[in-house]
């Protein structure tokens, strides 16, 4: 019965640490989700705001604006 010890406890920790890294990952997926499900900050409503093509770009080196429509 003397020869049980190691290989015992040996498995014993293996086990122990698979347990902790899935307890882990459990965490994470709950942390993930709650990040997704949550709304969106202030800020990132302030960028979503901005509509595309209102500006007028310029090139460099030029000062001269776009010519506006002829009708």
């Amino acid at each position: 019965m003397a020869g049980r010890g190691r290989t015992t406890f040996q498995k014993r920790q293996k086990e122990q640490v698979r347990l902790e890294r899935r307890q882990q990952k459990a965490a994470r997926r709950i942390e993930r989700k709650a990040v997704k499900d949550s709304p969106p900050a202030e800020s990132d409503l302030q960028s979503e705001e901005v509509v595309p093509g209102t500006t007028e770009e310029i090139t460099p080196g030029t000062t001269e604006k776009p010519a506006p429509d002829a009708q």
